[in-house]
């Protein structure tokens, strides 16, 4: 079994997905937009180039999306897509990529379980936690 969380955005999961795949150094598996598929029919013809589904392979993990069409979009609320990481330096360096233009709810520290910890919502509205915990005592 897998869990592989599945997020929708507002007309920007393309771009979200292409900062996604560079920030976290993964690879986009999928990007298809609603044209030339049966759902081109569904959705307004400005529409048809947004994403019908995405796929981003991050290390051992999945992390998918489309665009929700026009009226049928809800803000990313009540979850965080979470980033556990080994390297305090890397978790710097994706807290600070996604906090440009985003909003900081728990800025980057050390806590007492992580080396370092922060919370944010990026740009493109999604909710991310950085975690980098601390080595656990034998």
């Amino acid at each position: 079994m897998s869990l592989n969380p599945y997020l929708t955005f507002d007309g920007n999961c393309e771009e979200a997905f292409r900062t996604y795949e560079k920030v976290l150094n993964g690879k986009i598996l999928a990007m298809m937009p609603h044209e030339g598929t049966p759902a081109e029919e569904h959705v307004p013809v400005e529409w048809r180039k947004k994403i019908l589904h995405a796929r981003l392979q991050i290390d051992d993990g999945v992390l998918m999306a489309s665009d929700a069409p026009p009226g049928r979009g809800q803000k990313m609320q009540g979850f965080s897509v979470t980033l556990v990481l080994k390297d305090p330096k890397e978790a710097v360096r994706i807290f600070n990529a996604f906090a440009e233009g985003g909003t900081v709810t728990m800025p980057l520290a050390e806590t007492f379980w992580a080396q370092k910890f922060g919370m944010l919502t990026d740009r493109f509205g999604t909710p991310w936690m950085i975690n980098c915990e601390k080595p656990m005592a034998a």
